[in-house]
């Protein structure tokens, strides 16, 4: 198979077990190291988050995340929509990104009301399914002890 520039072009999609958390990547800088984990919440090529779900838990996993750490760079959902990058900064600890992602995501489940969903602070405020975003959360904790599976015969 061919080789690509994208690190997640050259994962096997057929063989990674959804939902898991791995790490994709690290950049290296002058002073800082950058690392880009993979959060997969769906099996690739067997289903999908619906966009709206996604773009409600995009806004609740930036807000929340930030309170449990300073170092996050940025948090991305995937154009497959079966996960999110997330970017951080100084901390390839693997246990520590698994605990982030645990109280992050609790967060979100038991989140009130959803950050910034107006006009004024969101591209498209009106594009958002907030109890889809929490589902989305509260099925991926669901498997928390599964998350650090990402291969099929790993299980």
């Amino acid at each position: 198979m061919k080789t690509y520039n994208v690190e997640s072009f050259n994962l096997d999609h057929t063989k990674v077990q959804a939902p898991f958390v791995r790490l994709a990547g690290v950049k290296e800088g002058t002073a800082d190291t950058i690392y880009k984990y993979d959060i997969r919440f769906i099996q690739p090529n067997e289903g999908l988050m619906p966009m709206r779900a996604v773009h409600s838990l995009e806004h609740l996993i930036a807000e929340n995340s930030r309170n449990h750490s300073e170092d996050i760079v940025d948090i991305s959902p995937m154009g497959c929509q079966t996960g999110f990058y997330w970017t951080m900064l100084n901390d390839g600890n693997y246990e520590r990104m698994l605990d982030l992602v645990e109280a992050t995501l609790r967060d979100a489940m038991n989140a009130e009301e959803l950050p910034a969903q107006n006009p004024v602070q969101c591209g498209n405020a009106n594009h958002h399914d907030f109890e889809g975003a929490k589902k989305l959360a509260a099925d991926m904790l669901a498997k928390r002890d599964e998350w650090h599976i990402v291969f099929k015969d790993e299980a």
